[in-house]
């Protein structure tokens, strides 16, 4: 099922942190879009989410997944 979710994400701080999760979620499969918002501190995810891999793929990143806004 296609979705779209919002999750709080802590450590990212400049454009390169945007763009170092986005790659990361955008590299999982059934994910169409990441947007990634490091001043608000949040990355909006639309496609097929799996809340465990968004998770995985945001701590392989180096960042911190609190859960989804």
């Amino acid at each position: 099922m296609t979705s779209t979710a919002v999750f709080a994400v802590e450590g990212m701080s400049c454009g390169h942190c945007e763009r170092t999760v986005s790659a990361g979620l955008t590299a999982l499969p059934g994910i169409t879009e990441v947007t990634a918002d490091a001043k608000a501190g949040r990355v909006t995810v639309a496609g097929e989410i799996d809340e465990d891999r968004v998770r995985t793929a945001v701590v392989e990143a180096g960042f911190v997944l609190t859960g989804r806004i």
